[in-house]
């Protein structure tokens, strides 16, 4: 299996005291999935928690069926946003799923902890003496540290420096230790070079990089996977594809899942227009915060990727501006959007704002019709970006009822089918064979396991089915907590 699941028995006890010291329980996937499965027990002790409190209860909220409150909430269907067409314009259904819902704000909190969990209910990883690194690109280690802060135990959040204020702020109240590398978003490589600097020193650390661990893609395979199918049956219609932008392509898992039940979909990969890397081998820097670039990460299933689509960040930016200025909010209610939607449009952060263009550039380029239905995900909410907001003002000046309509008009209503391409076979395996020079050339990867990663379609098929493992151990590790 390519989670490992060896169980450290010492470690472990150790582990399971500290959960019983801490009242800690752990939801299986079944749960994440499900949560009807959830036992009513927890489901009142929710009724006074804050949604991001950090209570071992909030493990519960791992979901993305969390009831939209700030305090109290249950759970209920799954939050999305359906995006009329009056807004998009295409006839087609574009449907985003929202991450503002989770604990920390943002669905990254789910991929921590399926990064997390095996290695927790093993024995792997011992709070009582590790320490938990979680190397990102910003909303993942904020996700990692949430978790750690619920186990007690030490944590090294790294993120790029240039990073929105918001989450180095967040991550001063839980994290034991901010580690704000060189760059932006795209700079993925001083990442990855902070991570041995660390292996390197001696401290006794266990590092989860969302990049290269499956317990990230498996998670969204197997709780946003269905989710996706929940919110395609809610709007009614035919599923035609989902677009997510790369980052550390966990989330681009549930289009696995998605493609498993409806063959005939698509998958999009959206990236930024200044850092082309699947679209163009190319390189840079850009503004889309927290999608990661500049390589390919070693989780992503290439081979089942059909496009590319590149966005240029002064899209979402400008638009971010539109969908939360009350003159951008006034112009949008002149176009017929019902109230109630745009006073969620605050649901969209900058990169969900990224895929929301990159679904209307696919619905284009397909000519979707309808009936048609195109899924893509809002990872985070402007909560993320007042500080953006703050310095657009600064740099542009007041954002007034004139520049909610040149907004609309340049990138919404002039989204065209540029900069994308529809991938061949020799275009997939090209931008697969990307892997090599980060995974093997640099983070100790085999020649072997990457062309299994190509030609051997057992590799992903038996991830898929890596959770009834996994959840086995969960009840056992619950059970011993009961019982210690």
């Amino acid at each position: 299996m390519l989670i490992d699941l060896t169980v450290k028995p010492e470690a472990l006890q150790r582990t399971i005291k500290r959960a019983k010291e801490k009242n800690i329980r752990i939801p299986t996937f079944k749960m994440m999935r499900d949560p009807k499965l959830i036992p009513a027990k927890v489901k009142e002790e929710l009724k006074n928690v804050g949604l991001w409190d950090v209570n071992p209860v909030n493990l519960y909220r791992i979901n993305w069926h969390n009831e939209p409150v700030e305090k109290g909430g249950t759970y209920g269907g799954v939050n999305f946003i359906e995006f009329p067409s009056e807004l998009t314009g295409v006839p087609c259904k574009i449907v985003g799923l929202a991450g503002k819902w989770f604990p920390t704000g943002a669905h990254k909190v789910g991929a921590a902890f399926g990064c997390l969990v095996p290695r927790l209910v093993t024995g792997q990883f011992d709070p009582t003496c590790q320490k938990a690194v979680w190397p990102s690109t910003g909303n993942y280690c904020r996700g990692g540290a949430y978790d750690s802060a619920l186990l007690g135990c030490q944590s090294i959040a790294i993120l790029p420096e240039e990073m929105s204020a918001e989450r180095f702020n967040w991550l001063k109240t839980v994290a034991g230790e901010i580690i704000a590398t060189p760059g932006c978003e795209s700079n993925v490589k001083e990442i990855f070079d902070k991570c041995w600097e660390l292996r390197k020193s001696g401290q006794n650390l266990v590092i989860f990089n969302q990049f290269e661990e499956f317990g990230n893609y498996l998670w969204h395979y197997n709780v946003t996977g269905p989710a996706m199918e929940e919110a395609v049956k809610a709007v009614g219609g035919t599923y035609r594809g989902m677009v997510s932008a790369t980052g550390s392509a966990g989330t681009i898992a549930a289009g696995d899942y998605m493609k498993m039940l409806h063959p005939t979909s698509k998958i999009a990969a959206s990236e930024a227009v200044q850092c082309p890397t699947l679209l163009m081998n190319g390189f840079g820097g850009h503004r889309i915060e927290g999608i990661g670039d500049k390589h390919v990460p070693w989780v992503h299933n290439v081979k089942n990727t059909d496009m590319v689509i590149a966005i240029d960040d002064e899209a979402p930016m400008t638009l971010l501006r539109l969908l939360n200025e009350p003159a951008g909010k006034e112009f949008l209610a002149s176009l017929g959007l019902k109230k109630e939607l745009v006073e969620k449009l605050d649901w969209l952060g900058i990169s969900s704002i990224s895929n929301l263009l990159s679904a209307i550039k696919m619905a284009k380029y397909y000519e979707l019709r309808s009936d048609d239905v195109i899924v893509t995900m809002l990872t985070d909410s402007a909560a993320m970006y007042q500080s953006r907001l703050a310095e657009q003002t600064a740099a542009k000046g007041a954002f007034g009822a004139t520049e909610a309509a040149v907004a609309y008009a340049r990138y919404f209503a002039g989204c065209t089918t540029d900069t994308m391409a529809e991938l061949t076979y020799a275009d997939r395996k090209r931008v697969h064979n990307l892997k090599y020079y980060t995974w093997v050339e640099q983070q100790g990867k085999t020649y072997d396991e990457i062309q299994r990663q190509w030609y051997d379609p057992e590799y992903w098929e038996e991830l898929h089915q890596g959770t009834d493992a996994i959840d086995k151990l969960i009840d056992e590790f619950n059970a011993a907590v009961e019982n210690a």
